[in-house]
């Protein structure tokens, strides 16, 4: 018989214990250092198994700092606890960066409500959006109890379809006879409310709980308790839970960076077929990591997004740092000629590279020069590990050309 290629893999012997442990999805039993949110959460919904409608409620954080898993592990309690009281409560969570127009989100909702031999799905698209939104008042009558929505990311639908889904859904209420409803929204931007009319914005923040990023001790605790099920013991070299937890503490305290950063490195060490995780295993994992994150970003950039970004690279490998938008745009000109592009206008190109400001592969950073008025100082800040002439040109092949012609660059004054 003809060996299999996973064969190998199979009698390899595994570092991990329950490599589930280490994913940021995973719903462990305790989650450490959010207790006072939790208590903040739990409280508010306890009003849910007396039949009461909790107070619609935003969570603010930056990313990873445990707003979606602390809200899913309340809920799951609350569901829990219904159960054994004999309370019809439900948890829907929408993760909105990935269902973002209100129809979807109600759609989805509705189906949500379905019984396992219920076929009548609200299609995917085809109805009058009030069609939905009454299908799916319809459904929670029918259902009774009380119901918590979740929105998570919730900023993201909100830029994008604008406020009408969280009117509906928090004036819904008024439209149910047998069933209630709260909203969570949970929103990355502390100012997401800014876009929201008076009405909403007063009706969606009954109640606000701001989550606090983890310091590098309160990640080494996460790590640790996360470890001691996920790994088998004694894997850990020292310093490896205190630099997985330092690296990510400089990214504003990210509990999922921390997490795929221990569990990437245990997966290093283990393909190489070392029996122990130390620290080098840590920085080839955070290499993989900004790679894996950059690299795409780049190759998929739009023709004169790649053009404005090699004219900084360009600038900067001839000695050039801080350089100006006027340096930046003469490279740039150049570039097009060389590849027979018509170049944009300044104000164009400066628009662009507040682009690549946005999406951090470049630092913008606007400074006075007095009575000759503002200016850009640019940089890369793409790491060092990331090519990003070999990924342009692998996507562009007149990339190649760009980076391989001879430039007049100007001199700073």
């Amino acid at each position: 018989m003809e060996p299999n290629i996973f064969d190998k893999f199979i009698s390899q012997k595994t570092l991990f214990k329950n490599k589930e442990n280490l994913r940021h999805n995973f719903r462990p039993h305790h989650l450490p250092h959010r207790q006072e949110e939790i208590e903040k959460i739990s409280y508010n919904l306890w009003e849910a198994l007396k039949g009461h409608i909790p107070s619609n409620m935003t969570l603010y954080g930056v990313t990873g700092a445990g707003k979606t898993a602390v809200t899913d592990y309340v809920c799951h309690h609350l569901k829990a606890k219904g159960a054994t009281m004999g309370r019809k409560v439900e948890a829907i969570m929408v993760n909105c960066r990935q269902i973002d127009t209100q129809y979807r989100v109600l759609s989805h909702i509705g189906n949500s409500l379905l019984e396992d031999h219920e076929r009548d799905e609200i299609p995917f698209t085809g109805w009058p959006t009030d069609r939905v939104f009454k299908e799916l008042v319809r459904r929670m009558d029918r259902r009774g109890g009380v119901f918590v929505i979740v929105l998570d990311e919730i900023d993201h639908l909100v830029r994008k379809a604008g406020d009408d889904l969280l009117y509906n859904l928090t004036s819904m209420n008024s439209s149910l006879n047998e069933a209630r409803a709260c909203v969570i929204g949970i929103s990355n931007d502390l100012k997401f409310t800014d876009f929201l009319d008076p009405r909403v914005r007063s009706r969606l923040g009954q109640l606000d709980v701001l989550f606090k990023p983890y310091d590098a001790e309160q990640l080494q605790d996460i790590l640790r308790q996360r470890a001691k099920n996920g790994l088998n013991e004694n894997v850990l070299e020292t310093g490896v839970i205190e630099l997985c937890a330092a690296l990510a503490a400089q990214e504003h305290g990210d509990a999922r960076c921390a997490l795929d950063l221990l569990r990437i490195s245990a997966e290093k060490a283990e393909q190489i077929g070392d029996k122990t995780v130390d620290q080098s295993h840590v920085r080839i994992a955070q290499s993989q990591i900004e790679s894996d994150q950059i690299t795409p970003v780049i190759a998929t950039l739009p023709s004169q997004q790649k053009l404005v970004l090699a004219a900084v690279i360009i600038n900067e490998r001839n000695g050039l740092r801080n350089v100006q938008t006027g340096q930046v745009f003469d490279i740039y000109q150049q570039a097009c000629k060389h590849i027979r592009q018509n170049p944009l206008t300044q104000r164009r190109i400066s628009g662009l590279i507040s682009n690549l400001d946005m999406l951090g592969l470049v630092t913008a950073r606007t400074v006075s020069k007095g009575r000759y008025g503002r200016s850009k100082e640019i940089n890369s800040s793409i790491p060092t590990n990331i090519n990003p002439e070999e990924i342009m040109t692998s996507a562009e092949e007149e990339m190649g050309v760009v980076f391989n012609a001879h430039y007049h660059h100007q001199t700073a004054l």
